[in-house]
C-alpha cells in the first residue's frame, strides 16, 4: 500500500540535499499521490571542520542525527552517499535501497594545472580522505599532501584562494552540483582506486519499518547493490574506517564481477593490492575473500600499526 506522505532526512549541504531532492523526484514519479517532504539537519561531521575525520570519530558523525530522526519517527528514510555510511550500521537500521552508481572516480581540480604529473616538487594537493593521500604519496612522494576539509563549494573556495595548488574531489559530488567545468582530469581507477561504494546513494530506514521495504524496492539497483555489497563486505572483513587507507571497487560484466582493492599506510610507503572475480550472486563472499587475499599479504598488520600511530598522542 502506498503511503500518504514520506519524509526524507538528509543534511543540509548543497549536495546532500541534491541527493535528497533526488529520490524525492523518484519517489514523486512513483507515487504521484504520495506528499513527499525533506527534513534538513545540520550534523556533527558539518560542525566540526577543524579537524580531519578520522581524528573525530569517522563519517558515522555525518548519520547520527540522521539516524535519530528515524528512530523518532520523524522522517522515514535517509539518503546518504554510500561512502559515507559505516561499514556497521548500529542496531536498530538498515539499508533498504541503493541507487544506480554515478561516475565512481576521483577528480583531479585545479586551477594552474592539467594533471597530478604537471605538479612540481612541494605543490600542496588537498584531500579529506586518507586513502587517496596513501596513492597521491605512493605516486608522487615529491608533493605535499595536505588535509581539506568542508563541503564541495568551501573546498574549492580555498582552491582558488590560493591554499592549495589542487585538490581531490569524488567525481560524482561535482557532477550532481553541476560543477563539471572544474574537473581538469578524472582518475582512473588505476592511479587513484575509488572508496568502498563511492558514486552511489543509498536509502537507510528503522530496521522496524517493513513497510517500506516494497515502497522503496523500485529505486535499488541490482548491480550497484552486487557491487557495493562486495565492497563493503571487504572493507567490513577488514575493520575499514576512514582511519585507515582503504579502497575497494567492483565491475560487472556479464553477470561476473571483478574486485579489485587496496590498502596502504598513509604516508604511501607501503601499498598493498589484491584483486578476484565471482559471480553476481555471491558478491559479499567476493568481498570476503579479496579481504583474506589483502590479510594474508599483511593487510591487517598494517591496519593495527596505523590505528596504534593515530592513538599516540602528538
Amino acid at each position: 500500500m502506498t503511503p500518504k506522505k514520506l519524509v526524507i532526512a538528509s543534511r543540509e549541504s548543497a549536495l546532500a540535499m541534491w541527493q535528497a531532492e533526488h529520490i524525492q523526484g523518484r519517489l514523486k514519479q512513483l507515487y504521484p499521490d504520495c506528499e513527499v517532504e525533506i527534513l534538513g539537519m545540520t550534523t556533527r561531521g558539518d560542525q566540526i571542520l577543524d579537524k580531519t575525520l578520522s581524528k573525530i570519530g569517522g563519517k558515522g558523525l555525518f548519520i547520527k542525527e540522521l539516524e535519530q530522526a528515524l528512530q523518532d519517527g520523524r522522517a522515514d528514510l535517509a539518503v546518504h552517499s554510500i561512502k559515507d555510511v559505516p561499514m556497521e550500521l548500529p542496531p536498530g537500521f538498515a539499508l533498504a535501497a541503493i541507487g544506480e552508481r554515478a561516475n565512481p572516480f576521483d577528480a583531479f581540480v585545479s586551477n594552474r594545472f592539467g594533471r597530478l604529473e604537471d605538479l612540481p616538487a612541494g605543490a600542496v594537493v588537498g584531500t579529506s580522505s586518507l586513502r587517496r593521500e596513501a596513492q597521491l604519496r605512493a605516486r608522487f612522494p615529491h608533493l605535499t599532501v595536505k588535509p581539506l576539509r568542508g563541503n564541495v563549494q568551501t573546498r574549492l573556495a580555498k582552491l582558488d584562494n590560493g591554499e592549495y595548488d589542487a585538490i581531490i574531489l569524488a567525481a560524482a559530488g561535482l557532477q550532481r552540483l553541476g560543477l563539471n567545468e572544474r574537473i581538469r582530469l578524472i582518475l582512473p581507477p588505476s592511479e587513484s582506486l575509488p572508496a568502498a561504494g563511492q558514486g552511489a546513494l543509498g536509502i537507510e530506514i528503522a530496521a522496524h519499518r517493513y513497510d517500506l521495504l516494497e515502497v522503496l524496492n523500485p529505486l535499488n539497483h541490482p548491480v550497484t547493490n552486487a557491487c557495493v555489497t562486495a565492497e563493503r563486505a571487504l572493507a567490513r572483513a577488514l575493520d575499514g574506517s576512514c582511519q585507515v587507507p582503504l579502497a575497494a571497487y567492483c565491475t560487472e560484466e556479464n553477470g561476473l564481477l571483478t574486485l579489485r582493492a587496496l590498502v596502504g599506510h598513509p604516508d604511501g610507503s607501503v601499498v598493498l593490492q589484491a584483486q578476484a572475480e565471482a559471480p553476481l550472486a555471491y558478491a559479499a563472499a567476493l568481498g570476503r575473500a579479496v579481504a583474506k587475499k589483502l590479510a594474508d599479504d599483511g593487510a591487517v598488520a598494517l591496519i593495527r600499526a596505523i590505528l596504534n600511530e593515530q592513538d599516540m598522542p602528538e
